[in-house]
């Protein structure tokens, strides 16, 4: 069955960095694109940055542009969002997405808190 398993959630500093990963599996995913999202307690889930399917395109919200970067690996159906200069406004839990076509599949989340 298809699955999206995030990892690489913690607690963080302000000014710190971590990698999130997730790796999916029970379908095609080179066909597919692939996306981070997250969700703020009491805020709805947004767009956080996506990347085309072979990893040409890539599209990021204004707050996170130069201090996130997504990417993919293909051979390990995998795909990552590194997080730099992490700020509280940060702290979310973070969503993998995956679509193509008529299908969209999400992940279970992973906790990102940014706190001194």
């Amino acid at each position: 069955q298809v699955q999206l398993v995030e990892s690489g959630g913690a607690l963080v500093q302000p000014g710190g960095s971590l990698r999130l990963s997730c790796a999916a599996s029970g379908f095609a995913f080179s066909q597919y694109g692939m996306g981070w999202y997250r969700q703020a307690l009491g805020k709805e889930r947004e767009l956080v940055a996506r990347i085309g399917s072979v990893g040409g395109i890539r599209n990021y919200a204004d707050s996170v542009k130069g201090r996130f970067t997504v990417s993919r690996d293909n051979a390990k159906n995998t795909v990552y969002l590194q997080m730099n200069s992490l700020k509280p406004e940060d702290t979310a839990v973070y969503y993998c997405n995956a679509r193509y076509n008529n299908n969209n599949y999400w992940g279970q989340g992973t906790q990102v808190t940014v706190s001194s």
